[in-house]
């Protein structure tokens, strides 16, 4: 597992005070020993199952953990994800440090789940944002990805996103685009956030390659892909902004033929996945 990943498991047991649990130091013998499963609450797509064995490993290695099911899975409310034996106190101590990282990544691969499958049919796809707990990006990534959506930039290096200050502050869509390309590797997408039919001409006029339709409407949205389409066929189309993850609006906005979907709300607003360790 990526070394990351390891120091942000030991800065959270750190912080959840787990080696200094004084509960469990004053009320747990320190020779018994537990047997434990971890179940679901309720129905959704598993995510950071695979960080619960390195979490109770780093507290304490005489713990041991069976994964039954693997990350990505689709899995039933009462479904058993793992069963855990090892020292009780050891078992307490890290528990909720186990669940908190579960239930967090399981719920947005969940919520990104419901949204992929209200596209299902279209050609559109779900995108995340930058818009992840500061820490967990990673993770919280990788969670979209095993729920069936796709990843944007991971950081910004990772491509050009020129958004409304960026185009301000440039003097205009034609001077940010020249500037961008003058500077990003020629790999390296130029995608240009426009909020007005006027700003997609230009963006069109500069030869940008993605053009990100932001809070729009779906009837100026369905203008825009017209537009784009007529002039560009080649260039990509996002719309982000104002969307959420009602079924509804997800399918309204694909309706209006863009390629993809990008939800800030995929890893800032997903419901924490209830899950719960349970001793025999």
């Amino acid at each position: 597992m990526h070394k990351a990943i390891l120091d942000l498991i030991t800065a959270a047991l750190e912080e959840d005070g787990a080696y200094d649990d004084i509960t469990t130091l004053s009320t747990v013998s320190p020779e018994a020993q537990a047997s434990a499963q971890i179940v679901t609450r309720h129905e959704g797509v598993i995510a950071g199952l695979s960080l619960v064995p390195e979490t109770f490993r780093l507290f304490d290695s005489r713990v041991s953990v069976e994964l039954v099911v693997k990350d990505g899975a689709h899995v039933q409310e009462g479904d058993v994800l793992a069963r855990i034996q090892g020292p009780a106190r050891s078992v307490l101590s890290a528990e909720r440090v186990a669940l908190n990282f579960l239930g967090r990544l399981s719920g947005i691969a969940s919520l990104t789940a419901h949204c992929a499958r209200a596209l299902e049919g279209t050609q559109t796809r779900i995108l995340d944002t930058r818009k992840t707990t500061p820490g967990l990006r990673r993770l919280e990534k990788e969670a979209v990805r095993l729920g069936g959506g796709q990843n944007h930039r991971f950081g910004l290096s990772d491509g050009v996103l020129i958004k409304d200050n960026h185009i301000k502050a440039a003097g205009g869509v034609a001077q940010a685009v020249t500037a961008a390309r003058s500077l990003a590797p020629h790999l390296l997408k130029v995608e240009v956030e426009c909020e007005t039919l006027e700003e997609v001409r230009e963006a069109l006029q500069a030869d940008a390659d993605v053009i990100l339709l932001d809070n729009m409407d779906a009837a100026l949205m369905r203008q825009a892909v017209t537009i784009i389409r007529e002039q560009s066929p080649r260039v990509l189309i996002e719309a982000s902004g104002n969307i959420g993850t009602n079924t509804e609006r997800l399918l309204e906005v694909a309706h209006t033929g863009v390629d993809f979907i990008s939800l800030g709300a995929l890893t800032h607003s997903a419901p924490n996945f209830d899950v719960s360790l349970e001793f025999a």
